[in-house]
């Protein structure tokens, strides 16, 4: 017989007929016994006596487990709705305590995993409001181009540069596409940071190699001070992916003619690495807000970018451990400090 499946009145009822057997039973074995009807008469007396306080016992406790389930249910449909959370009591030796303290518990995590929800869902939304704002110029200017080479007869001249602005065109929306899979790649996990032991020297090559040519274009001269023998454990291919965000933010808002310096240093429990240019530089007031997702100043909305470069980067450095500040003065530059966990 499984006893989880039998109801309490049931159970009562079992004990209730088990009780009152067992004690006409004896009875039936004392009479025999001694041959007397007073034993009897006494049995039988005693075990109505013990089947009515039985009765009674388990209306009592009936009407208690009733009203301990409806009150239990109500606190339960109450945590699910959010709007109470199950009071505790403080007496631990109690099995209302117990259930109390677990109810609490249970209401936290709920509590926690709804500020999760809501917290994606609002990240969410944001994100399709920024990608909606981002895309709309873009296809904007895509679609008055295309128009006017539909309707309109152009010289040759006029045709390359309306051919010229579509490519332009194109490649920001590409740019912007592939920054966003990566940033939605590295949010989710879809890929994991493999941190190795190697020279920081080799990332910060591969990093330079991508704005060597834009830096040469603006006479910006950039330069590595780093020492050879300066290793550290980290995921080479994306550091260099948030090296090259930040150097390719220096050369966009850098005079020609300016310069850009890498540095790195040993520290005792991180590896410095800083980024310096002499570029406009950016108002302290804006320094806290460079790192969101799509921001840009308003006074560089003519610069080509979208306003993801300095987000990745952050988040490449934040889940290898290490983090980001800024220091910045408006009209001689910035310097963005990059911190690593060195080796152990």
């Amino acid at each position: 017989m499984n006893l989880g499946r039998i109801s309490v009145k049931r159970t009562f009822l079992l004990i209730w007929v088990g009780m009152t057997a067992s004690m006409l039973f004896v009875c039936a074995v004392l009479f025999a016994m001694t041959g007397e009807r007073r034993v009897l008469t006494t049995g039988i007396l005693l075990t109505a006596c013990a089947v009515i306080w039985q009765y009674l016992l388990m209306l009592f406790f009936g009407k208690r487990l009733s009203v301990f389930t409806g009150e239990l249910c109500r606190v339960m449909d109450r945590m699910i709705s959010g709007s109470e959370e199950p009071v505790r009591v403080t007496d631990s030796e109690t099995l209302f305590a117990r259930i109390s303290y677990r109810l609490s518990r249970l209401y936290g995590i709920m509590q926690e995993n709804q500020r999760k929800v809501d917290g994606e869902r609002q990240e969410l939304q944001m994100l399709v409001s920024d990608i909606s704002h981002q895309v709309k110029t873009p296809v904007s200017n895509l679609k008055m181009v295309t128009d006017t080479l539909l309707t309109r007869q152009v010289t040759e001249e006029e045709r390359r540069e309306f051919l010229q602005g579509i490519r332009s065109q194109t490649d920001k929306l590409e740019f912007l596409f592939q920054a966003l899979v990566k940033t939605s790649r590295l949010e989710t996990g879809a890929i994991r940071l493999e941190k190795k032991d190697a020279p920081l020297i080799d990332t910060l090559a591969v990093a330079c190699s991508g704005v060597v040519y834009e830096a040469e274009k603006k006479d910006i001269s950039v330069t590595v001070d780093c020492p050879d023998g300066l290793r550290l454990s980290h995921d080479s291919k994306w550091t260099a992916e948030a090296i090259f965000n930040l150097l390719d933010n220096a050369v966009k808002y850098t005079p020609a003619g300016g310069a850009i310096r890498i540095s790195a240093e040993q520290w005792e429990m991180y590896v410095k690495l800083d980024v310096s240019d002499t570029g406009k530089g950016i108002p302290e007031s804006n320094q806290a807000a460079i790192f969101r997702r799509f921001y840009r100043e308003e006074e560089v909305h003519e610069e080509q970018g979208v306003g993801i470069g300095l987000y990745l980067a952050r988040e490449i450095v934040t889940k290898q451990g290490g983090y980001m500040k800024v220091t910045s003065e408006v009209g001689r530059g910035s310097t963005f400090s990059v911190f690593l966990p060195g080796r152990l």
